[in-house]
């Protein structure tokens, strides 16, 4: 049996997939608000509803899990707005190494790559964009002035766009992309082969070594 190593923790994949899952709920039930189209779907307010539900889970899963990780927790904070040359080197090499195939192309990784550091990035600032914006939106709409209000749908709806890019982006790179096999395992079983760790992340691999 291929020797493993563990990538991530239990409570780490539980909050991952319930996060995810309530950002699928927000980004189809937002999608049906966001596209004039689809407006007929959204007339009886059960959309919004389900909206504000997927909201409140989005929001509770961090809030109980950063208090019981709060180690962790600080240390991903850090990885993602830690940067430096060896990220450059990262970006340069991307084009080969994912439209190629080209592993040789890419530099050693730690914990975490210079992609998934973007991503954990955005999830972040959006994460932050979403939640401030959609406080107002929903607790002040009567309050608030218009011109306030017409301000925050134009970031929220900035913020779902680059957020939905994202997304796919993350998906596809984490779940089909062919040198990417083992990363769906880290999620799933928390673990990935001793060859997947050493291949996409070559400096952690030696760090937990």
């Amino acid at each position: 049996m291929a020797q493993e190593v563990e990538r991530y923790r239990k409570p780490t994949r539980i909050l991952h997939w319930v996060h995810s899952g309530a950002f699928v709920v927000l980004f189809l039930t937002g999608l049906i608000i966001f596209i004039p189209g689809l407006s007929i779907l959204a007339q009886d307010s059960i959309t919004r509803i389900i909206h504000r539900i997927a909201v409140v889970l989005f929001v509770a899963a961090p809030l109980i899990y950063i208090p019981m990780n709060l180690k962790s927790t600080m240390r991903g904070i850090k990885e993602a707005f830690t940067w430096g040359s060896g990220d450059l080197e990262w970006l340069k090499a991307a084009p080969r190494y994912y439209f190629l195939n080209d592993e040789e192309a890419m530099p050693p990784q730690g914990h975490m790559n210079t992609g998934q550091k973007l991503w954990w990035l955005m999830v972040l600032v959006l994460g932050a964009v979403f939640f401030i914006t959609g406080l107002i939106m929903w607790a002040f709409k009567e309050a608030a002035p218009g011109a306030v209000l017409e301000w925050m749908v134009l970031l929220h709806d900035v913020a779902f766009i680059a957020a939905g890019c994202m997304f796919f982006v993350h998906i596809y790179l984490s779940v089909i992309h062919p040198l990417m096999k083992g990363s769906l395992n880290s999620m799933t079983k928390g673990k990935v082969s001793a060859e997947y760790a050493k291949s996409h992340h070559g400096k952690w691999y030696r760090e937990i070594s």
